[in-house]
């Protein structure tokens, strides 16, 4: 049962309890709606469809699906199938049998359809538009060097090469979008914009595409799943057909309904006990989210499989789902949790000890997993971790990075919260650790080809090494723009509450930017010179001060940060310089904080030559923080 009908169904019943469909008009429905042919031996023009040009409602059939006639032929208005002609309708099925005009140039059909493509936008829904029926799957067009003939279990995802996109040093083909994309030879590359809709029914990739590419008649699937308008109410006309009846549909209603066929036509009512109601409103309830849920888990699939195939083989190692299992020892020690889902310690075949993120709370539509192999997965640096492999098989997705036996820095920070040693993270290792950090996040806003946002700086995603040495890490919320973009669009703020800078709550301090990720970074070397969270949930709120206004304090009255241990006076400079500069780094007008690249300067050059920022906060005596 597919989504829409179930919730078509859930909300009758929810309505009115029982539906019963005795109203006058609807049993005159085939009196003002009867059926048309367009020829003696043409298909049989009934609700669903409407004959475009006939006098009759527009209740008479759902929008889109139409059809016209032209001859003796009976022809389907599409916008992109238009001119198809209809030799056969299958209302028991809900199919149709359509064969192309006369003459057809080879690329008629599928040059259509790629102009159709929907695009690879996480932002894109699919419009709720009938017009977008009669597809069945999707695929990608991909261009290769050479020719070749698929083999093995290739032939069932490719067909090609497709003559009139292909030349003598470029060989397109068609390629099924739910395929791995390691069925194209290493020499191929996917050149469509977007996924291309196919037309069809139930069948072999290879035999659909065939149909299409020599525009041969093929049978299509028409309106088993459908909205209809923006009413949100859907229907099922094959269960009438199958039980012998026709479908109808009721305007006082709003919704379809089955008649019986004869002289006499019957209203079919559908009537129930409240046991039988609640029993079905609980069946309807669980239909729908399983067929919403399988529905979103395919699309998220083509999403990062499109994605995959685009970026060819410039990515780390891709694993099957079993060889992960096989990595990780079957998810024996988990050595952390992470936003998106649990981390697992684990060994590849030659030894070398891994970190396996199964991204089983996964969200966003896949965003999170393509951000990380379009980031890290591309890019090297001493202080950036290193993406070394991925899985990606159904709603399993994987990330294999290289292994960080220190763990986080979060643990070293805060002592109350944590039984480990602070005396590991004394002035000199703050310094090697900001320092590190800062570097590794210069390299992403400009040593890249684009520039890179993290937009989740914090403590818990920098982990460090055997030597102690700082890796910037958790890449799901990343974005990528261009290295002159100053200014960037987000849909909403993105982060971690106490890191996220005042301009990804309000466009009134300024527009987002690489900026964002400076602010982050300032509150990281705060909380770490001072040993304190930023927002501390286990310190009531009305007697907490604000940890930079504490820290502006300290510096402006000489006082000491660290009032843990005993220190020189020169380990005292050093911890000075790290808190005006991360109070730099925190100032709320984006513009007046120093760049990535400022802030190494800052930090390898001489305390004497730093000038103190501006209070960079509302005090917290006279005004909120928005």
């Amino acid at each position: 049962m597919s989504g829409f009908l179930v919730t078509a169904l859930l909300l009758c019943l929810l309505k009115d309890g029982t539906y019963k469909a005795t109203a006058w008009d609807d049993k005159d429905f085939f009196s003002y709606c009867p059926p048309s042919q367009c020829s003696k031996h043409g298909p049989e023009i009934r609700f669903p469809f409407r004959l475009e040009s006939s006098n009759t409602s527009s209740l008479c059939g759902v929008p889109c699906l139409k059809l016209s006639c032209s001859g003796q032929d009976t022809i389907l208005v599409h916008p992109v199938l238009d001119a198809y002609k209809v030799t056969k309708i299958d209302y028991r099925h809900a199919t149709l049998t359509i064969t192309p005009p006369v003459n057809s140039p080879s690329c008629f059909l599928i040059t259509k359809l790629i102009s159709a493509s929907i695009p690879l936008d996480f932002n894109y829904r699919p419009p709720s538009n009938p017009c977008y029926t009669f597809y069945f799957g999707f695929a990608v067009m991909a261009q290769c060097l050479r020719s070749f003939t698929p083999s093995g279990s290739a032939v069932k995802y490719i067909n090609g090469p497709v003559s009139c996109f292909s030349n003598t040093t470029h060989f397109s083909y068609l390629v099924d979008a739910s395929a791995h994309m390691n069925v194209l030879p290493l020499d191929c590359k996917v050149i469509s914009d977007g996924l291309i809709p196919m037309p069809g029914t139930l069948t072999t990739f290879d035999e659909l595409a065939e149909k299409i590419l020599n525009v041969a008649e093929m049978t299509v699937v028409g309106w088993r799943t459908y909205m209809v308008s923006s009413s949100a109410i859907a229907f099922n006309c094959t269960l009438c057909e199958l039980h012998g009846r026709r479908c109808a549909f009721s305007s006082q209603m709003n919704q379809t309904f089955c008649m019986h066929v004869g002289p006499d036509i019957k209203v079919i009512a559908a009537t129930s006990s409240v046991a039988a109601l609640v029993a079905l409103v609980l069946m309807v309830a669980t239909a729908l989210y399983l067929s919403l849920k399988t529905r979103y888990n395919e699309e998220i699939h083509l999403k990062v499989e499109m994605f995959l195939k685009t970026y060819g083989t410039s990515k780390p190692t891709r694993y099957t789902f079993s060889e992960v299992k096989k990595i990780a020892r079957r998810f024996k020690e988990k050595v952390g949790q992470g936003g998106f889902g649990s981390v697992y310690k684990g060994e590849l075949a030659n030894g070398v000890p891994v970190a396996v993120k199964m991204l089983e709370n996964s969200t966003g539509e896949g965003e999170e997993f393509i951000n990380e192999v379009a980031t890290i997965g591309l890019i090297h640096h001493a202080n950036i971790v290193r993406l070394l492999g991925f899985c990606s098989e159904g709603t399993r997705r994987a990330l294999i990075y290289e292994f960080m036996p220190n763990e986080s820095l979060e643990k070293y920070i805060f002592l109350h919260h944590y039984n480990t040693c602070q005396e590991l993270l004394v002035p000199d290792k703050m310094v090697t650790v900001s320092l590190g950090i800062a570097r590794g996040m210069e390299y992403l806003h400009q040593g890249c080809n684009k520039r890179i946002l993290h937009f989740d700086i914090k403590p818990h995603n920098i982990l460090l090494d055997y030597n102690f040495n700082p890796k910037i890490s958790d890449f799901g919320l990343a974005k990528l723009c261009a290295r002159d973009q100053s200014i960037v669009t987000l849909t909403a703020a993105r982060g971690t509450m106490g890191y996220i800078a005042p301009e990804l709550y309000s466009r009134n301090f300024g527009g987002i930017s690489h900026k964002s990720d400076v602010y982050s970074f300032g509150m990281l070397v705060l909380e770490m010179v001072s040993g304190r969270r930023n927002s501390d949930p286990s310190v009531d709120s009305q007697n907490e001060v604000y940890l930079p206004e504490w820290i502006f304090e300290k510096v402006i009255t000489g006082q000491d940060l660290v009032l843990a241990r005993e220190m020189t006076g020169e380990e005292k400079e050093k911890v000075r310089q790290l808190a005006i500069v991360a109070l730099w780094c925190i100032q709320w007008n984006p513009r007046n904080r120093p760049s990535m690249t400022k802030v190494v300067n800052m930090l390898t050059g001489r305390l004497e030559n730093l000038q103190m920022p501006p209070k960079p906060f509302v005090s917290s005596e006279s005004h909120e923080m928005p």
